[in-house]
């Protein structure tokens, strides 16, 4: 058999969108480990048949098809080998979009988007009609071997959040409701579940992803912390949107409004959780949730395995996100008090982005979207003020003057707070 490469999956589809193609798979038809190794390539994958290129490093997998195994969500039976063929690997995709190749002689840039698009339409393989919903932009399974990987489910909602116009074919979101409701999600390794949670928070429109999980059942499975927060009122005069989980959705896409970094968006995802643990009969008030969303998100992250600076970050801004919107109140030595509880001075970026989640909360309420935050800066420059009170100094006269421990740190916080009230002084 006549060995044939293509590139397939994202990079076609990007390109037909007119976007920028950032990576590109490639699929080989007709050859074997054995001939990729001859011709140098060098071979990564551990479960599935996948190879460096010895020159450009990119990854080229052998065609194969999958079946999942009897240890079920952990993995899956892999058929790779010469005769089967490019339709077989698309078969195995997850949404028609993804299911399109073009073979690799026909793979060339051109000097503009529009140059490009024409002429990969002229060579593209096609066999599922991905290109149809691209232009009618649904999101659609390739075939009912979809339901064998239930992580599918969580790809189908981070390409909403991606591309947030367009829609979920009825009878995949009927597909992945059959799909949750059988369990199927129930086993997930944490590992994947939070690749695709990240993967779709950094989407243009991170709200779509939860919408996505919430129509199909997912969301209660994956995160019942979040889920919760749907029909639990909050008072209107401070949240216009009343409802705690349509607050939350707009200030996940004021976070991605303004372009902010993972840590930032799952800190946005968390600082409310504890309001969907207060008792109803507290309703609309919260008082407490701020240590409540600190622990339930502390599960959240251990069973998801997040990243520590993710967890770090979310779990100041849980605890405190109240107090910085209140900051505009505080005299010097409270604000003090702040920045010491928030570690800003020994971490000043991460304060930063601290403030950029808080102003996300801020922001996002119903009517408040362009709304000045005016905390984030003024803590900035606190921020600044404290940092530049020289300590080595202060230390050393202070240990002259026969102090020591505690009372040379009580020293050098008046120094601080004193130049706090020089700052704020007209």
């Amino acid at each position: 058999m006549t060995e044939q490469i293509f590139a397939v999956g994202g990079a076609i589809r990007d390109a037909l969108l007119g976007l920028p193609v950032k990576d590109r798979d490639w699929v080989v038809v007709g050859s074997t480990p054995e001939r990729m190794a001859a011709q140098g390539f060098l071979p990564v994958g551990k479960d599935f048949p996948v190879f460096l290129h010895p020159v450009t490093r990119q990854e080229y997998a052998l065609a194969r098809t999958e079946r999942k195994t009897a240890r079920g969500y952990k993995g899956f039976a892999v058929y790779a080998a010469p005769e089967v063929t490019l339709e077989e690997d698309l078969a195995r995709r997850d949404l028609t979009i993804n299911a399109m190749a073009v073979a690799e002689e026909w793979m060339m840039d051109a000097p503009t988007a529009e140059q490009r698009q024409a002429h990969l339409l002229q060579h593209l393989q096609d066999p599922y009609g991905g290109l149809q919903d691209l232009e009618r932009k649904v999101l659609r399974h390739v075939t009912p071997s979809f339901r064998e990987d239930p992580v599918r489910i969580l790809r189908v909602a981070r390409f909403a959040a991606r591309f947030p116009d367009f829609t979920v074919d009825s009878e995949t979101m009927a597909l992945m409701r059959e799909m949750v409701q059988d369990g199927e999600v129930n086993h997930l390794v944490p590992e994947r579940v939070w690749q695709e949670l990240a993967s779709g928070l950094m989407g243009d429109q991170p709200s779509r992803m939860f919408e996505v999980l919430r129509a199909c059942g997912a969301l209660k499975v994956l995160l019942p912390e979040v889920d919760c927060l749907w029909g639990v009122p909050q008072r209107p005069q401070y949240h216009p949107e009343v409802d705690t989980g349509v607050h939350l959705m707009l200030v996940l896409d004021m976070s991605a409004q303004l372009q902010q970094p993972l840590a930032v968006r799952v800190a946005c995802l968390c600082h409310d959780l504890g309001k969907g643990t207060t008792p109803t009969g507290m309703w609309p008030r919260h008082i407490g949730h701020e240590q409540r969303s600190v622990r339930l998100l502390q599960g959240l992250a251990t069973r998801l395995r997040m990243p520590v600076d993710c967890r770090e970050l979310a779990e100041v801004v849980a605890r405190e996100h109240g107090n910085i919107h209140r900051s505009g109140e505080l005299k010097p030595a409270a604000t003090l008090r702040l920045l010491l509880r928030c570690d800003a001075l020994r971490q000043p970026a991460r304060m930063q982005a601290v403030l950029w989640a808080c102003e996300c909360d801020a922001r996002g309420r119903l009517g408040l979207q362009d709304a000045a935050y005016p905390q984030r800066q003024q803590l900035i420059a606190a921020l600044d003020c404290v940092r530049s009170v020289a300590t080595a100094p202060l230390a050393s006269q202070a240990q002259q003057d026969g102090l020591s421990g505690k009372a040379v740190g009580e020293r050098i916080q008046a120094a601080q707070i004193q130049a706090l009230q020089k700052q704020q002084q007209p």
